[in-house]
């Protein structure tokens, strides 16, 4: 069954200018090591690689109902990818109590993720399922 749907839109130019003004101070507080090391992997679309993992933490905290506060941290909400290649989330603090809290019981929790961008966009939906055990 579904829990939740979130989605975000984000401006990629406005991730640039952050990424430019604050560097690596912007890129610690926000992302992952995991996400961090595929931005270093894509050095020519760096801003889009990140925008679409903001706009995927965006629409996680939408999801969940919190936005980013009750203990929910962009850091917490870390996009990575399946064996298959299809990205999904790496869920850690407290966003992973949060939607532990949303799972019925004799469920598990399932997050279906998809980003896209075209320039100057990135765009991410987050659905959330729970699984019958």
């Amino acid at each position: 069954m579904i829990i939740a749907i979130g989605s975000d839109l984000c401006n990629i130019e406005r991730i640039e200018a952050s990424l430019e003004r604050f560097g690596e101070r912007f890129e610690n507080r926000v992302f992952t090591e995991v996400e961090r090391a595929k931005a270093r992997r894509r050095p020519y679309t760096r801003a889009g690689t990140y925008a679409k993992r903001f706009a995927a933490k965006e629409a996680f905290s939408k999801a969940v109902g919190t936005g980013f506060r009750a203990g929910v941290f962009m850091r917490d909400i870390g996009v990575v990818n399946a064996r298959s290649g299809a990205p999904t989330l790496a869920l850690t603090g407290g966003a992973a109590a949060r939607l532990a809290s949303l799972i019925p019981e004799g469920h598990e929790p399932f997050v279906h993720v998809t980003l896209t961008d075209d320039h100057p966009w990135a765009l991410a939906f987050v659905v959330i399922e729970a699984r019958p055990l």
